[in-house]
């Protein structure tokens, strides 16, 4: 966790936005107006054309991509965010409107924004988060699927993989960060097929290994289309992955009726449809 300092100046506020998936349309318009407005921005976001756009709304937009390991350095991840919550702390301190940019949706897999706020908050400055277009909001649209139709469950990869979770075969699971399952060291920035082999055997307890699984990246760009692609669960091993792969494995099972329960409501399996 990030070091606790304390502050008597408490004229600084941070608010920590989303930018979207896709290059500019996917931001609320009040999201972009606190970047527009604000005294210093922060941003993380995927490349290059994303930074720009950015510094087109403000002339004081500083990356946070240089605390990450540069070349061949080896740097816990953890060290890296502490030292990039201090970076936006240090600027709310000062007594700025400090704006953080974060890529897809500011509280989804991005604990530097929750970091910040929490310390921000402890030290008596004004902090919050405005929502952004996440990858599962762009997944459900690009693929089709309605998650309320059989339900779904969402796990972390690599948490799915180190503890007991049980997923449900008649539901949409999610599988996040499944270009890193397996890897706890917090240093590297990929998995290996090894590590992939052993969480295919894991999911093998409830799903055939001919299931059709699919591999989903959403579009940064306008001009982009998202990665689709389907494949049996045998062959995940051999996939291509990125740091934006996310795992959607379909139902392999039907729902169930609870028959218990519907007598109790006074209702039929044909009341169902």
């Amino acid at each position: 966790m990030p070091t606790r300092q304390h502050s008597t100046c408490h004229q600084g506020s941070l608010v920590c936005v989303g930018t979207g998936l896709n290059l500019a349309g996917q931001i609320s318009v009040l999201s972009k107006s606190y970047i527009e407005n604000a005294d210093v921005v922060f941003s993380l976001v995927p490349d290059g054309f994303a930074q720009h756009w950015l510094e087109t709304l403000n002339s004081d937009v500083r990356s946070l991509q240089p605390y990450y390991a540069q070349g061949d350095e080896i740097k816990n991840r953890r060290d890296t965010y502490d030292q990039m919550v201090q970076a936006i702390l240090n600027a709310v301190r000062a007594g700025k409107k400090v704006v953080c940019a974060l890529y897809g949706h500011p509280g989804v897999f991005a604990c530097v924004s929750h970091f910040a706020i929490e310390l921000a908050r402890e030290e008596g400055y004004s902090a919050k988060m405005e929502p952004g277009i996440s990858a599962e909001a762009c997944l459900w649209a690009d693929l089709g699927i309605d998650p309320g139709h059989s339900g779904h469950q969402s796990f972390e990869a690599s948490q799915f993989m180190f503890y007991k979770h049980t997923p449900d075969p008649t539901t949409h699971l999610l599988l996040w960060q499944i270009g890193i399952a397996g890897e706890h060291t917090l240093t590297e920035f990929h998995t290996s097929s090894d590590r992939l082999q052993v969480l295919v055997e894991q999911l093998n307890e409830w799903y055939p290994l001919d299931h059709e699984i699919i591999l989903y990246e959403a579009a940064n760009l306008p001009i982009q289309q998202p990665r689709v692609d389907k494949f049996p669960l045998k062959d995940l091993p051999f996939a291509r992955l990125t740091d934006s792969s996310t795992l959607l494995i379909p139902p392999s099972r039907k729902l169930e009726l609870n028959h218990e329960i519907l007598a109790k409501l006074g209702i039929t399996a044909a009341d169902l449809g």
